[in-house]
């Protein structure tokens, strides 16, 4: 016995066969199974489920060769993988969750126009560097580029940390004074 259900050979049996009575008989139901959910769950969800109860039936393997009641059988499992699909969602908050759109995820149209407008303003930013007095440079470009930190690049240019702080401080106020005049 399996769930409280009657198990015997006869005519009404679900069995594993794919091709003959008892898969059409599978096949009816899951029809009506597809009806169920459309009632009861999200459309998108549906499909997923009516393929997990086919999966179950499937995967009883002997156990479902003969079963008294198919149909009452199938919507139990029908029942039982609704309400595990309900626990699922509610463990994993299904309901806050967003779902992406198009919108989320603007495309930044690579126009030739912005394409030139963007080499300009690097070659600005570039020009703006190398007007920098070379110590300041260097830490500033080992600092924003390399991504060292202060310790390492006072290390490395055998000052200060403090020493190192000062230069990238004028390095940032130099440069945002030259991005503005553009």
């Amino acid at each position: 016995m399996s769930r409280g259900h009657a198990v015997r050979a006869g005519d009404g049996a679900i069995s594993r066969d794919r091709h003959g009575p008892a898969s059409d008989t599978l096949q009816k139901y899951l029809r009506a199974v597809r009806g169920f959910f459309i009632k009861r769950v999200q459309a998108s969800e549906v499909d997923d489920m009516v393929q997990t109860v086919a999966l179950r039936i499937q995967s009883r393997g002997e156990a479902s060769s003969a079963i008294e009641n198919p149909e009452r059988y199938i919507f139990q499992v029908a029942r039982s993988v609704m309400i595990d699909q309900h626990r699922k969602n509610v463990s994993r908050q299904a309901a806050r969750h967003e779902t992406l759109e198009e919108w989320h995820h603007p495309v930044d149209e690579m126009s030739p126009d912005r394409i030139v407008e963007s080499a300009d303003a690097l070659q600005h930013v570039m020009n703006a560097l190398h007007c920098l007095p070379t110590r300041t440079r260097q830490a500033f470009v080992l600092h924003r580029f390399e991504h060292l930190s202060y310790g390492d690049i006072a290390a490395e240019m055998g000052i200060s940390i403090s020493a190192v702080e000062k230069h990238i401080m004028r390095a940032i106020r130099k440069l945002s004074v030259a991005l503005d005049d553009e």
